[in-house]
């Protein structure tokens, strides 16, 4: 297996490399590994393992990963699967070797670390990514919507909000009918995104 502490690899594309992999493309595998072991080693140098026991870890890693690699259920979040499974060793790893230094420093047991984990990272990442794809439905959905509709809601969310007054000044919409317009173009773009299965 080959060590390498570099690459890049989109996260859109792993799904997909993971796949090719499992059908046998050796470029896929090569591309895996090159792209998400700088994932693999932050995991194993936040554990603060020796450089002998990192580079085991690693290895034991990627074994594992080509093991499973044709039931990983999720293959598109292979990352978060490799940050896991480093995590999982590495504590193996420092329990096998029983580092514990006994203190009795009472700032030292109570501090809760303000790092996020590698694994945390990934899985803040990962959500991110799914946040922008859910705004960029939305915001395709709302331009599919009618003029008026997109008029009136643009006016709306504007900050701070504007007086229903000011919405009919500005729109030439009567006020009361305001709200009644407005909940139909909210349903409206409910039922779009629903439709999308973007909800």
């Amino acid at each position: 297996m080959p060590y390498t502490r570099g690459g890049t690899v989109d996260r859109s594309d792993v799904g997909a490399l993971v796949q090719s992999a499992v059908d046998g493309d050796t470029a896929a595998w090569k591309a895996l590994v090159e792209g998400l072991s700088p994932l693999v080693w932050s995991v194993v140098r936040a554990h603060r393992l020796s450089e002998a026991d990192g580079h085991e870890v690693y290895q034991t890693v990627w074994f594992r990963f080509a093991q499973h690699l044709g039931r990983i259920r999720e293959p598109d979040k292979a990352g978060s699967w490799l940050a896991s499974t480093a995590r999982n060793e590495c504590l193996k790893v420092i329990k096998g070797l029983r580092r514990l230094t006994p203190t009795d420093d009472p700032l030292l047991l109570d501090r809760v670390s303000e790092d996020r984990t590698p694994e945390q990272s990934v899985l803040d990442s990962e959500e991110a990514a799914a946040q922008s794809e859910r705004v960029r439905h939305l915001w395709q959905e709302f331009e599919a919507l009618g003029e008026r509709c997109r008029q009136l809601l643009r006016v709306l969310i504007s900050s701070p909000p504007p007086s229903y007054q000011e919405v009919s000044a500005a729109l030439g919409i009567a006020v009361g009918s305001i709200g009644p317009m407005r909940q139909r173009c909210l349903r409206r773009l409910r039922s779009r995104l629903d439709a999308r299965g973007a909800l």
